[in-house]
């Protein structure tokens, strides 16, 4: 008889989500298994923002312990989430299909989508109260914080930590005009807001809107089963995005995007940095042939590099972030 493999996961909706929907593809494949939830660091502190909590993997690093414990056999991650570096003694076992790699603007009456910016399904940078006047915002990230003020530089934000359930409950409160949100967690969920616009011009962070199943490495077994799941093409993009961040050294701390896309069989590839005041800014376009995927993420990191990026990512060190 087949061993039930136990998923580890967060026991917040949208990772409960993912872990379900595993659970299903494992099912698919006549695999059985059962979810374990597990409460991470991330999910209890709500109030410090994540760039000063100051541990890499904050939603990851209670799971990787149960994984390597035994007290689970998988966890599944939203894989923007996991370190570059995995945690020593697991490994990868399948990324999935890639949902929406975009950031979303939820807005409040006041915060139209003419306000701040976005007319007849275009966006710009000189139209609408808000792109030119006062205009609050909150996000937790340093990376869409930046972006944002590099358009628009007038503009204040507050930090918002919590799931989505709750961020969304805390904008509802607040005196903030919007919010920024990964479009795959709210749409996973059924949970996006009709007052809601993609953000088309945002670069996201490494991997975003991917999940990660990890095992521990021991497991060839496990992981064979696992790898079944794994959908190629996101697997190669998210590899480049997330190298690209691996040799830049970035964090949560550290403004820093990509996107990778496969077009024929060539993959595209765009990046960069900002200063976390976004006056800054950095870009990288790359492409090449699909054979050649592997190197993309560190050729454009060293481009980035050489173009002034070493020169941001040492002044926000020395910030003390």
């Amino acid at each position: 008889m087949n061993k039930v493999i136990r998923i580890g996961t967060r026991d917040s909706q949208l990772a409960v989500w993912q872990a379900t929907w595993v659970q299903k593809l494992l099912k698919e494949k006549e695999i059985a298994s059962e979810l374990v939830y597990i409460k991470s660091e991330g999910d209890i502190d709500l109030v410090t923002p994540l760039y000063e909590i100051g541990v890499q993997g904050i939603f990851t690093k209670t799971l990787d312990a149960a994984l390597l414990s035994n007290k689970i056999d998988i966890a599944v991650h939203s894989m923007k989430d996991v370190p570059t570096q995995l945690a020593k003694g697991i490994r990868e076992a399948a990324v999935l299909k890639r949902a929406s790699h975009k950031d979303l603007l939820v807005y409040k009456d006041e915060a139209t989508p003419e306000a701040i910016g976005f007319v007849n399904g275009e966006w710009s940078m000189d139209h609408g109260p808000f792109t030119i006047g006062h205009g609050l915002f909150a996000t937790s990230s340093v990376r869409r914080k930046a972006q944002w003020l590099n358009r628009y530089p007038h503009h204040q934000f507050e930090n918002l930590r919590g799931n989505v359930n709750t961020r969304l409950r805390k904008l509802a409160e607040s005196n903030w005009q919007g919010a920024i949100f990964a479009a795959a967690g709210l749409e996973r969920i059924n949970l996006r807001p009709e007052k809601s616009i993609e953000l088309d011009w945002m670069l996201p962070a490494p991997a975003q809107g991917a999940v990660m199943v990890v095992c521990r490495e021991e497991e060839e077994d496990l992981f064979q089963q696992c790898h079944q799941l794994n959908h190629y093409n996101t697997a190669v993009c998210a590899t480049a995005e997330r190298q690209f961040l691996r040799v830049l050294m970035g964090g949560c701390a550290t403004p820093i995007s990509a996107l990778a896309e496969i077009v024929g069989d060539e993959i595209v590839f765009k990046g960069n940095i900002l200063s976390l005041d976004g006056k800054q800014k950095i870009e990288v376009n790359k492409k090449t042939s699909l054979i050649n995927a592997k190197q993309i993420g560190t050729e454009a990191a060293k481009e980035i590099t050489e173009k002034g990026g070493a020169e941001i990512i040492k002044a926000i060190r020395n910030n003390g972030n």
